[in-house]
């Protein structure tokens, strides 16, 4: 016990001398703190001083950048301007070198130019010395001509008078002949009414209703066909079918003919410029105040189009009877102006389909009604159809292309309705004469008939038999109406057809009518052929009374 107190003791005596040794130990490092923080803050202290000193060297340092900058700028500018003085210097001495050196070639020039002047002067001097020596020469011969002249002067004066004399008696025979050229004029007026009816009464004696038979040629594949029944005479006026029939057993063949006569009949060598010349007088005859018509009748195929329209893209030599119709009508009443005719001319295309009229110059406009209405003056209109002034050819061409663009369309939409309609265009064409007071109205009818297949051949059905019994009563319409014309039935049958009422006035004794009867040369078109030279010889036998020239 005695020994763990001893020990006990011992320890605390130790950790006793061990507390006064850390005590010891930590007052020095309390001391060594304190001095520390002395020697931080006198660090601080001079830091913060050493800083104000930076402080006020960069201040310094930036102003003396700042200087420096503006006196390299100074500078700058100051050996710009020097740089740019110097170059306008230059320039200047330049310009002004250039100028010395074309001043030098100008002075250097005019030299040259003084030389050659005073050179050339030189040279007039002697030739002013040598002219003055041949003018003091030739001064006598110009005293000797001098005299000549006037003598011839003496002369001319004397041949003047009578020439003088002279143009009087030629201006006596001017003032004659202009009297006689009055004269000449008049008398050609009276000449050219003269004429208009000479060429009424040629007409006449030809026919105020006349049939031409056009035979079309074999085209593409038709080539290989025969025209062998067909027989044109030697007359040009005549044409002949021949038919053979074999009987029923094979054992016999025999051949029957049909022949017709006609006012002319053209073969499918004949050009459309010769066919042309047919009908030009009949074209004159509207232009002279009488109600024309002329028809293309026929099958489809037959031609009746290409006879009235010609192709599609035509020329000099293809086109139609009617382009060529107007075109003639243009150049006659161009030529009629120096005898006081002055003409206007006014034209309409119409389509008559399943008697309904359709406007072919018109807008297109599906459902429009059109009424035919007969005036008390003699003329026919058909309300809201396109009516266009022709004032030229051209306008011709547009015409017809118009009426090309809505047939086609209206084909299209029904089926090729153009060969199963009539195409009727109208030529009206008022004339006056300034000097004779006359006034003339005539009318030019061209129609592209429908085709005129049978019933029997057709074996057309549904929508398709109503437009062939609409066509064939149509065409019927028109033979019974020049039938009765001829006849002076009192009661003409003009109301049974569209066609023959919109035409009625340019129909029976006031009227010239032609008719051609287009044939296809095909064999196995025969019956259609007979039929159509039929009908055509129907209206052909019909002849209507002396036409009267509509003048006011």
């Amino acid at each position: 016990m005695e020994e763990l107190t001893f020990f006990l003791k011992q320890q605390i005596t130790q950790s006793t001398d061990s507390m006064s040794d850390m005590h010891g130990k930590l007052s020095d490092s309390e001391l060594k703190i304190r001095e520390l923080e002395n020697f931080r803050r006198g660090l601080e202290t001079k830091v913060e001083v050493k800083e104000q000193e930076n402080t006020k060297i960069n201040l310094k340092a930036s102003d003396l950048e700042f200087k420096l900058s503006q006196i390299e700028r100074q500078n700058e500018d100051e050996m710009k301007l020097l740089k740019l003085k110097h170059e306008n210097e230059l320039e200047e001495i330049s310009r002004q070198k250039e100028r010395i050196l074309r001043e030098k070639e100008d002075l250097t020039n005019d030299l040259a130019k003084t030389k050659e002047l005073l050179r050339q002067q030189e040279d007039t001097n002697l030739q002013l010395r040598n002219t003055i020596s041949s003018q003091s020469a030739n001064y006598l011969q110009l005293e000797s001509d001098h005299r000549a002249m006037k003598n011839n002067l003496e002369t001319t004066e004397s041949t003047l008078a009578k020439r003088e004399s002279r143009i009087a008696e030629l201006e006596a025979l001017l003032h004659t002949a202009n009297e006689t050229v009055v004269t000449i004029e008049s008398k050609l007026r009276d000449e050219e009414t003269q004429r208009r009816k000479l060429h009424n009464t040629i007409q006449e004696l030809k026919g105020n209703i006349r049939v031409f038979c056009r035979v079309r040629p074999l085209l593409g594949a038709e080539l290989s066909d025969s025209m062998s029944h067909i027989y044109f005479a030697e007359d040009q006026k005549s044409i002949e079918l021949n038919q053979s029939q074999t009987s029923a057993d094979g054992s016999k063949t025999t051949s029957k003919t049909f022949p017709f006569q006609f006012d002319k009949v053209f073969q499918p060598s004949i050009t459309q410029t010769e066919v042309f010349g047919e009908i030009s007088q009949l074209v004159q005859s509207a232009l002279d105040g009488y109600p024309v018509c002329i028809f293309a009748y026929g099958q489809t195929g037959s031609g009746k189009t290409f006879t009235m329209e010609g192709p599609d893209h035509p020329n000099a030599d293809n086109m139609g009877m009617i382009p060529r119709a107007v075109l003639q009508i243009y150049q006659t009443a161009t030529a009629l102006e120096e005898k006081g005719w002055k003409y206007a001319m006014e034209g309409q295309f119409v389509e008559i389909y399943n008697e309904t009229i359709h406007d072919l110059l018109g807008t297109g406009e599906i459902g429009k009604k059109h009424d035919i209405r007969h005036l008390a003056n003699g003329k026919t209109i058909v309300t809201d159809v396109t009516t266009l002034m022709l004032d030229g050819p051209n306008k011709v061409s547009e015409l017809m292309k118009k009426a090309g663009q809505n047939r086609a369309v209206a084909s299209t939409q029904c089926n090729d309705r153009s060969s199963r309609s009539h195409s009727v265009f109208t030529l009206r064409l008022t004339g006056s004469n300034v000097l004779t007071g006359e006034i003339s109205e005539g009318i030019l009818n061209l129609i592209d008939l429908a085709g005129s297949e049978r019933l029997s051949s057709s074996k057309a059905t549904g929508d398709r038999l109503r437009e062939t019994q609409a066509i064939n009563k149509s065409l019927s319409s028109l033979g019974d109406v020049i039938y009765a014309l001829a006849n002076k039935e009192n009661h003409i049958p003009y109301r049974n057809s569209k066609l023959t009422y919109l035409l009625q006035n340019s129909l029976g004794g006031n009227s010239k009518t032609l008719m051609f009867v287009n044939i296809s040369p095909l064999p196995s078109n025969f019956g259609e052929t007979l039929c159509s030279l039929r009908f055509a010889t129907k209206v052909n036998n019909c002849q209507i009374g002396t036409a009267r020239k509509v003048v006011k």
